[in-house]
């Protein structure tokens, strides 16, 4: 079979390998659809943790092929969403339900193949049943929106809130459906392409704002600003030095910035910790899915999430090495692969 395999960093390939074989207490997926992520892009490029040989992707969805001697919730022929994030169990981080910081956490994707691939192997525990009515590209989006929904989480968007949503990608447009199922009453996107922030009105944003045209602090929390004083909330899901430093200067007093966009690591920004101090502003970071990928696969099925538009390119496996060694196309937003 096809598989995209990341033999060493900056070194990328479609390969033939054999067929993986389920073990007991696992399921063999034929993937249907998955979507390229840009963390994909960090790890060609070194900038996170991967443990290459492997096999590439972790946003997908397939029907179950065959099932180990020792799986009971699934059988051959359901439609399965996967959490690519597994963790131990029995770590310190575990034990105190903090599964997202297991000491000993591996990926689909990163540590063991995940899929860009025709099939691949996948434990019963991170597999969630989906319709077999719902589109298989949809169920590729459960593993991004959980990220999201995480975030949101964290960030404790309530009604009437106030959000500033940061970068106009796939997490971006995500996390401004979210805000707005949240209950925020004001969610402002900003992104330099037309073509997203025109989308972003369409998924429900009550304003946008093109960075390029304007100093986007001014024009959300300047004296004349779409909120004075700055916001309840600041998103920032474009993983972008400027982005990080816009989100500091956008929240009120008291107000959280939540940083959901990945940045490679090692690279700083300068802050001013008298200014944090002194408006006494929250920063937290949010790192993968823990315990919300049911949630998301809930959201996808029930059409509360709007994801179907957010498909921008379809590719097959062999275009893969390509679509990942560059940037992303002006209006880009998720690249879906179909094997």
């Amino acid at each position: 079979m096809k598989a995209v395999r990341l033999e060493s960093i900056e070194n990328l390939f479609v390969r033939e390998v054999a067929k993986p074989a389920p073990g007991p207490g696992d399921l063999l997926v034929r993937v249907e659809a998955c979507g390229i992520c840009g963390s994909d892009r960090h790890f060609l490029h070194g900038e996170f943790p991967t443990s290459p040989p492997v096999t590439l992707g972790h946003e997908f969805s397939g029907i179950v092929e065959t099932v180990g001697a020792e799986v009971t919730g699934f059988r051959p022929g359901m439609r399965v969403t996967v959490d690519p994030n597994i963790s131990c169990g029995r770590c310190p981080a575990c034990q105190d339900g903090l599964v997202n910081h297991c000491r000993n956490w591996k990926a689909l994707g990163l540590a063991l193949d995940g899929g860009f691939a025709e099939y691949t192997v996948v434990p019963e525990g991170q597999a969630v049943e989906l319709p077999l009515s719902l589109h298989p590209e949809h169920g590729a989006f459960c593993e991004p929106l959980a990220c999201c929904l995480h975030a949101v989480d964290l960030a404790g968007i309530k009604a009437g809130d106030s959000v500033v949503v940061l970068g106009g990608g796939v997490i971006g447009l995500l996390t401004l459906q979210l805000a707005r199922l949240a209950g925020a009453t004001r969610v402002i996107l900003s992104t330099r392409q037309a073509v997203r922030r025109e989308l972003a009105m369409e998924l429900g944003a009550t304003d946008t704002v093109d960075p390029s045209a304007a100093d986007p602090v001014q024009v959300i929390a300047g004296p004349d600003g779409l909120v004075p004083g700055g916001v309840d909330v600041v998103m920032e899901c474009a993983g972008v030095p400027d982005t990080v430093r816009q989100s500091l200067k956008l929240a009120k007093r008291r107000g959280t910035v939540m940083i959901v966009g990945v940045m490679p690591q090692g690279q700083t920004i300068e802050i001013e910790p008298c200014d944090i101090m002194m408006r006494e502003l929250r920063i937290q970071g949010s790192f993968i899915n823990p315990f919300v990928h049911r949630r998301a696969a809930a959201l996808i099925t029930s059409g509360a999430i709007e994801v179907g538009r957010l498909v921008s390119q379809r590719i097959g496996l062999d275009q893969v090495p390509e679509v990942i060694g560059r940037d992303p196309l002006p209006g880009e937003v998720k690249v879906m692969v179909i094997p």
